[in-house]
């Protein structure tokens, strides 16, 4: 192979990498196309098609007599069925659910008591009959549509003023932020604990941090809630309180933490720390003027996953929290607001993007970080 040339092996993975990047970002690209759809438009077509016409079957309700006139002895009320921005063109129409593409723009349809009815190519209508049309509940027009694409922040608008939703965001971040601080603390304790201090049954202890990695969450959440509803009988405080969500997501937390943080603090050289304790200086100085500045790569990356999960949580709140109104977290109030609305669900790609805006942030001011901490106890051993 000549000098600076790409072996295909390479060019093999270097379109693997690309492939898998795109078929991972693909679902969220759709997801953030759809959140700024029309709903409509979202009902009957893919995100995909977003770009494109398409085609909907519509059903519009005449006004009853609002505006009619009389010509030459007859009622007539006139209209456009292609309401709202957007336009369209009108491909069929009728004035039944059983044949609602029975007449061809422009032909007229015959109702029932001599009533007709003419819908034209760009939507307008025509109804007339012998009698009037006020007092009638209306007659449906359907109709099928060629619709130019739609794009409307009408979506996010609806779940950015959703009643208390500033309060859920305040307490996804009351819930988060302490729950990603408090065991970062004492797992870096322990970390240091197990990779450089030297006791019995330190290896039992490691062996446990990592079985307990792989114990799932829904199984001890029952138990957990019981012993700490217990212990919150016998001391008299709030079992719904903030503490005990944040006591649960540091015992879930605190094996991989210690797991990253014990890999990392156990590859550091081993000569700085032998010079720190030549000079006289003691575990605790060791750990917080030596260890806890270099380990700071570890600490953002846990920090990171911490952070996603305790913001994404909706279970673990539920379990510690209860559904009360004034400590819904933001998932919760979001999965209300998908439920109060019904069949709004167009609402749901705008909800998963104002829910995500958070973690968003945080990954991307510390990612830096985060493959240089994840990966930089792999090769090494304490």
């Amino acid at each position: 192979m000549l000098p600076g040339t790409r072996s295909p092996l390479a060019w093999v993975v270097h379109l693997s990498v690309v492939l898998l990047v795109l078929l991972w970002t693909l679902p969220t690209a759709g997801l953030l196309v759809s959140s700024f759809r029309d709903k409509d438009q979202i009902a009957v077509s893919g995100w995909w098609t977003a770009l494109s016409t398409s085609s909907q079957n519509l059903v519009f309700r005449a006004p009853a007599g609002e505006g009619e006139e009389i010509v030459d002895g007859r009622y007539v009320l006139t209209g456009s069925v292609l309401e709202g921005p957007g336009g369209g063109r009108v491909s069929a129409f009728g004035f039944s659910s059983r044949a609602p593409a029975a007449f061809a723009p422009g032909e007229t349809a015959e109702l029932k008591d001599g009533v007709r009815l003419v819908v034209t190519g760009d939507g307008a209508f025509e109804l007339s009959g012998a009698e009037s049309f006020a007092g009638t509940r209306g007659q449906r027009i359907f109709y099928t549509a060629e619709v130019p694409p739609r794009f409307t922040t009408a979506n996010y608008a609806n779940v950015l003023t959703a009643a208390g939703l500033g309060r859920s965001f305040l307490n996804s971040m009351t819930v988060a932020v302490p729950a990603t601080v408090i065991p970062i603390l004492i797992a870096a304790f322990a970390a240091y604990a197990l990779a450089w201090m030297r006791f019995p049954g330190r290896a039992l202890l490691i062996a446990a941090v990592v079985g307990l990695l792989v114990v799932p969450l829904q199984m001890s959440l029952i138990p957990l809630l019981k012993v700490y509803n217990s212990v919150g009988q016998a001391f008299g405080f709030d079992p719904k309180s903030y503490i005990g969500i944040w006591l649960a997501h540091t015992g879930f937390g605190l094996p991989l933490a210690i797991y990253l943080l014990r890999n990392y603090m156990a590859g550091l050289p081993r000569e700085v720390m032998e010079t720190a304790r030549v000079d006289g200086a003691t575990d605790f100085q060791i750990f917080t003027r030596i260890v806890l500045p270099l380990s700071f790569p570890a600490l953002a990356s846990f920090a990171i996953f911490q952070f996603l999960w305790t913001w994404n949580d909706l279970l673990v709140a539920l379990v510690f929290l209860g559904p009360q109104d004034d400590k819904l977290v933001l998932t919760g109030r979001l999965v209300n607001l998908l439920g109060s609305r019904g069949g709004d669900w167009e609402i749901l790609a705008a909800s998963a993007f104002v829910s995500i805006a958070v973690p968003l942030l945080v990954f991307f001011s510390m990612q830096k970080f985060l493959v240089r901490g994840l990966l930089a106890g792999s090769v090494k051993g304490g």
